[in-house]
């Protein structure tokens, strides 16, 4: 096995070889690559984690650094994209496997909701917001707006950049994606509400933290999926079912949805929850 900085020089290498389109086209299985979402805006993968990267006249606004490692990596590798630097940050939520590493970057300006902690892996927001927020730098305009409590992060965050109409959240959902719904304490209902506070925007794109770029309709998909869910899981309650018969059925019906990432690991465990939440609510 080669020793860690070797792998690491070898996954530059072979991003350097494609483009960002060509990168994502092909399919590399490298753990850290920039892809094209549309416009200026692009995607930062590591692993299974997305951060959002939007090239402007006056500098780069970065959506979530993810960690010290993959921040790092990305300020190495920006000039694959633009010779600006990274000047602003924005905090989707607070969790530190999306949040941490933004002193990487030194002096930037940072955005967070005002239910996010006064630190974030040592970084402190400049910019809190109760509900909505506004701001521009360059040609781009970021709205943020505030998803609610009791869903995925009591401090979670959608943005919105245009003019490219890219939509982004985080943990929350992902186009045809099953949530896992799994953060102690989370509420279904609160989770749904989140994405309906989303969808009620405009916007073209959908990216997410996890999973593929879509559309608007991907995100509306999800909340369907989730709503029919929710009530697929009440009736089942009002019939006397078991458990048991109830999650059965439900998967049993679900054409729409076995082609979906994360189906195997995540249908039945996120099925449980909203049982669990329905029966002592």
């Amino acid at each position: 096995m080669l020793p860690p900085i070797k792998l690491i020089s070898l996954v530059v290498l072979t991003f350097t070889t494609f483009t960002p389109i060509q990168a994502l086209s092909a399919g590399l299985t490298a753990p850290r690559e920039i892809s094209h979402v549309t416009g200026d805006v692009y995607r930062m993968r590591e692993g299974g984690h997305y951060s959002l990267v939007t090239v402007t006249q006056n500098g780069v606004v970065l959506v979530d650094p993810l960690n010290t490692r993959a921040a790092t990596w990305l300020k190495g590798n920006l000039s694959q994209i633009t010779d600006k630097p990274i000047t602003h940050i924005i905090f989707s939520h607070s969790h530190l496997d999306h949040a941490s590493g933004g002193r990487v970057f030194g002096k930037t300006d940072t955005f967070a909701h005002q239910k996010a902690p006064q630190t974030i892996d040592g970084v402190k927001p400049s910019v809190r917001f109760s509900q909505d927020h506004t701001f521009k730098v360059g040609n781009k305009q970021f709205e943020l707006s505030y998803l609610g409590s009791g869903g995925h992060g009591e401090d979670s965050i959608s943005v919105i950049v245009r003019p490219e109409n890219v939509g982004f959240v985080v943990d929350i959902a992902a186009p045809k994606r099953i949530p896992s719904l799994s953060e102690p304490g989370q509420s279904a209902i609160a989770q749904l509400n989140q994405m309906k506070h989303f969808t009620s925007k405009d916007f073209k794109y959908f990216a997410a933290g996890h999973g593929r770029v879509g559309t608007r309709a991907d995100a509306i998909e999800w909340v369907k999926y989730l709503e029919g869910s929710i009530e697929a899981v009440r009736a089942g309650l009002k019939q006397g079912k078991s458990d048991r018969s109830i999650i059965s059925d439900i998967m049993q019906s679900d054409t729409d949805y076995k082609t979906w990432q994360r189906y195997g690991p995540w249908r039945a465990s996120s099925l449980r929850v909203i049982l669990n939440e329905l029966r002592n609510n």
